[in-house]
């Protein structure tokens, strides 16, 4: 049997048309960017000036304000640090969420522990979305930055980041949202939104591994950003390095793709998305979905199987790759942070299955790995001495 994906939060698969983009810009057209003396160069920078557009294009930016780097987690650490760095204030306070990606979380707690910066942390409401008021009460006169996450990478849970940003604005102070998994799956508008500074990842949306960006905001206010890498001043001078050109072309390519097919692309990802979900929560009892269902990412699903231990599951279900949280986190033993923040105690955390489908996800595949995931939960609640119990009292959901 042909195995199955379905971890596309992890990872997406590099879309036929962008390794197209790339292929000559490993052999004929090879130049350095940088180099503007000839026309190999020259070459090489107009491709990657293109890439900028698309990408800016994406998003509702100039392009000059697209910063590339290695990935979103880079693209944190610059805006993270690079702001408090570059701010003359003498007190300096981070607002952030429970929920973050650990390359915010942690890039604010080693400010905090290196005495940059004070950080405060925010809770999220059992459905995974802040509290606007608690924001607002936050924020202080020394907050100089909020970071909030638009699409969290595990539970797929869409903060209302319009509202964040007219709120950090209205209060003077810097916004910055880690957009990894939602640029290219929704609607993203860094104006009308009123964001600062913005995270994203080509591999996440089709693209290649080892390029991002970071939007950097020019006007109205304009972010002044301390540079983390020094070298030869490139981008701007906010990121040293040589480019790699085939990288940044195929990272544009991804972003047209996106720009061009997300609408569809959203609407039949929700139908399959949908599609699983009313048959796990029709098949089986003590299942928990694992925040809002209004206001998720359309091909994400996050369910917690009581009395099924998560990677039992995943282990029975070889042939398809789901995961139980984070990528970046996959190798830790504890449960999920993202779980906890939502109130579930370790039981159920443990119990939690990530289905990330993606542009190349079948109906076929989808009722496949139903197939495999009802076959799994009955064997392992079959062998689960509490579930038995449960079973023989008559105890349901």
């Amino acid at each position: 049997m042909a195995r199955i994906y379905l971890d596309y939060h992890a990872t997406t698969p590099c879309d036929a048309r962008v390794v197209e983009a790339m292929m000559p810009y490993f052999t004929q057209q090879f130049g350095n960017a940088a180099s503007r003396t000839h026309s190999f160069g020259k070459d090489a920078a107009r491709a990657c000036e293109t890439a900028r557009e698309q990408i800016a294009g994406l998003i509702h930016a100039d392009p000059s304000e697209i910063v590339f780097t290695s990935g979103a987690t880079e693209s944190d650490n610059l805006a993270v640090k690079g702001l408090v760095a570059a701010s003359p204030a003498k007190s300096k306070h981070i607002v952030t969420v429970a929920t973050e990606h650990p390359a915010v979380l942690d890039a604010c707690r080693a400010l905090e522990r290196d005495g940059r910066a004070r950080v405060t942390i925010l809770p999220v409401k059992p459905d995974g979305l802040i509290d606007l008021d608690a924001l607002r009460g936050a924020m202080a006169d020394d907050t100089v930055l909020v970071s909030v996450m638009f699409a969290n990478n595990e539970i797929g849970v869409l903060q209302p980041i319009a509202e964040i940003g007219r709120l950090c604005h209205e209060k003077g102070v810097i916004f910055h949202t880690d957009a990894a998994q939602a640029v290219g799956k929704v609607p993203v508008d860094v104006r009308a939104m009123d964001i600062d500074l913005l995270s994203l990842t080509a591999h996440k949306l089709y693209g290649p591994k080892g390029i991002g960006a970071l939007y950097v905001r020019k006007r109205h206010p304009r972010v002044r950003l301390a540079p983390q890498m020094d070298g030869g001043g490139h981008e701007s001078g906010l990121r040293s390095g040589t480019l790699p050109v085939p990288l940044v072309v195929g990272f544009g390519k991804a972003c047209e793709i996106a720009g061009l097919e997300m609408a569809d692309e959203s609407k039949r990802l929700l139908a399959l998305r949908e599609r699983l979900r009313e048959r796990i929560f029709g098949e089986f009892d003590h299942v928990r979905l694992n925040g809002s269902l209004e206001h998720r990412l359309p091909g994400n699903l996050n369910v917690s199987f009581g009395y099924v231990e998560g990677e039992s599951l995943i282990l029975g279900m070889a042939d398809v790759a789901v995961s139980s949280g984070s990528a970046c986190t996959s190798a830790k033993l504890e449960p999920s942070h993202v779980l906890h923040a939502l109130g579930l105690d370790e039981p159920l955390a443990r119990s939690s299955i990530r289905f990330g489908l993606g542009r190349f996800t079948t109906e076929a595949e989808v009722d496949e790995a139903f197939r495999l995931l009802k076959r799994e939960v009955i064997r392992l609640r079959e062998i689960s001495p509490l579930y038995g119990s449960l079973a023989r009292a008559g105890v349901k959901r």
